[in-house]
């Protein structure tokens, strides 16, 4: 919740008005990603909340955040040298929290690639899987802002190292879990510290997806473009060339017509 953007102004308004909502999302923030790992395995969802440490932490943080005198928490977790070490201290746990829920359910299904992948990915990225459910609490509803649709870069990365990991588990990735989990934390590590630090918005995934998605699933955009481009030139020597011929025929007719009047006239 802290380090990852500004807060927003409406955020700070409903704190104020709708103080038990705002800690609602707040807890989301926190714990979301262990509430879809349970419901995906089949466990209590309420089962995270009985660590009352973390429940509590987590509520002191938010109360500073939003009730701090002068904002001073705030601004201090949004110095940009603070911030870094938050993001960078996420991604660690984000990797962990990866490699953690595949294990988990490895245990319940041996040989489930695909419910391992789903596990592991939204204990990496449950937050923001479940930003629309969280959007319903503050009154808001924006079916466009589907982290579905629009993967940010943790939501991707989180579903490669999904995959990865499940091929470490499962034996066809010949690496060890350690090796594999450093390997993956300091590229999470940097990219999201890079990323963050220069106020960027992209993904290191996108020259790559760039090349591989045309050839896998064909380029959409690029076809679409194509046929626009072949319907307007079929339109600009068709229709619109014959409607130009009477036009010009036209007027020459009527010029025609005026000289002949006017030597009439003469």
């Amino acid at each position: 919740m802290v380090g990852d953007a500004p807060c927003p102004s409406g955020a700070v308004e409903l704190s104020r008005r709708h103080p038990m909502a705002s800690w609602l999302c707040a807890m989301l923030h926190c714990f979301g990603s262990y509430i879809l790992a349970d419901l995906l395995l089949g466990e209590p969802l309420v089962d995270y909340f009985s660590n009352n440490s973390s429940i509590l932490l987590a509520s002191a943080v938010w109360y500073l955040i939003f009730f701090c005198p002068l904002d001073l928490f705030y601004k201090c977790v949004c110095f940009l040298p603070v911030k870094l070490i938050f993001v960078a201290m996420k991604e660690v746990v984000r990797v962990r929290k990866i490699a953690v829920g595949i294990h988990h359910a490895h245990h319940h299904y041996h040989h489930g690639w695909f419910v391992m992948i789903a596990t592991g990915w939204v204990k990496g990225s449950g937050v923001a899987l479940m930003s629309n459910f969280e959007q319903l609490l503050r009154g808001v509803w924006k079916p466009e802002t589907n982290e579905i649709l629009h993967m940010s870069f943790p939501t991707k990365a989180s579903l490669y190292g999904a995959i990865l990991f499940t091929l470490q588990q499962t034996r066809w990735l010949p690496v060890s879990k350690a090796s594999l989990i450093f390997i993956f934390t300091m590229f999470m590590v940097s990219c999201k510290v890079f990323l963050m630090a220069t106020h960027s918005h992209s993904s290191p995934f996108d020259v790559l997806e760039g090349y591989v998605c045309p050839v896998l699933f064909g380029s959409a955009w690029g076809s679409d473009h194509h046929h626009d481009n072949h319907g307007g030139s079929q339109g600009g020597s068709g229709p619109s060339s014959h409607s130009a011929l009477p036009t010009k025929s036209k007027e020459e007719l009527s010029e025609g017509s005026r000289k002949k009047k006017t030597k009439k006239a003469d």
